[in-house]
């Protein structure tokens, strides 16, 4: 798939860390039964990789991405492992030339309006936003659209439901990211019930 394509798919991108793979099968089903079709697992844990392989698995439909990509060596691995897309907190040339590299969608992560130009001069046309309510928010997202009418980003940090609804408003706010779907919390407490009943709400928000 292309990044354009996986960005029409997305809502609310679930921001995911998984510390028991033996988790990640029901956690993809509860997510995609509330209708949810791209999510990002964080590479923050031992888990995260098999973790990946079981959401796949378990929900063959569901677009499963590795986010907090932060090294060459990271985004080889990631893709080698069957990683949808990749995700990186921010974005260095050295980082930029690796994801190009990789030949998979990539949203690397910008927080001014100049490491949006200079993620756009390595060839980037989409954006994470990070982090977003902490960088400004939407006030600072509908300030970039004037000058950078060509890029378009996915906020995510500190967006909660309440909120999401108003950077779906932006022009230039293709989707959001959110951990608030599936938290850490719920994932170890097996709550798929209220995994899907969030996934279903976050559906509905675009």
């Amino acid at each position: 798939m292309t990044l354009e394509e996986i960005l029409n798919l997305a809502t609310v991108i679930p921001v995911l860390t998984v510390e028991d793979d033996a988790r990640a099968g029901d956690l993809a089903r509860a997510l995609h039964a509330g209708g949810l079709k791209v999510v990002e697992l964080t590479l923050r844990t031992p888990a995260a990789l098999k973790a990946m392989h079981a959401m796949q698995d378990a929900a063959p439909d569901l677009v499963v991405g590795m986010g907090t990509i932060r090294t060459p060596d990271q985004a080889r691995r990631a893709t080698e492992e069957g990683a949808h897309f990749l995700v990186s907190p921010g974005l260095t040339p050295g980082l930029g030339e690796a994801l190009a590299k990789t030949g998979i969608p990539a949203l690397p992560g910008v927080a001014t309006a100049s490491e949006a130009m200079a993620a756009r001069e390595q060839g980037f046309c989409a954006l994470k936003f990070f982090p977003a309510e902490p960088a400004g928010g939407i006030a600072y997202l509908k300030a970039l659209h004037g000058p950078l009418p060509d890029l378009v980003f996915c906020p995510t940090g500190g967006i909660g439901r309440e909120t999401a609804p108003a950077y779906f408003a932006l022009p230039n706010v293709a989707c959001v990211g959110g951990s608030w779907i599936a938290t850490g919390a719920m994932i170890e407490a097996g709550d798929w019930d209220a995994v899907t009943a969030n996934a279903r709400a976050a559906a509905q928000l675009k």
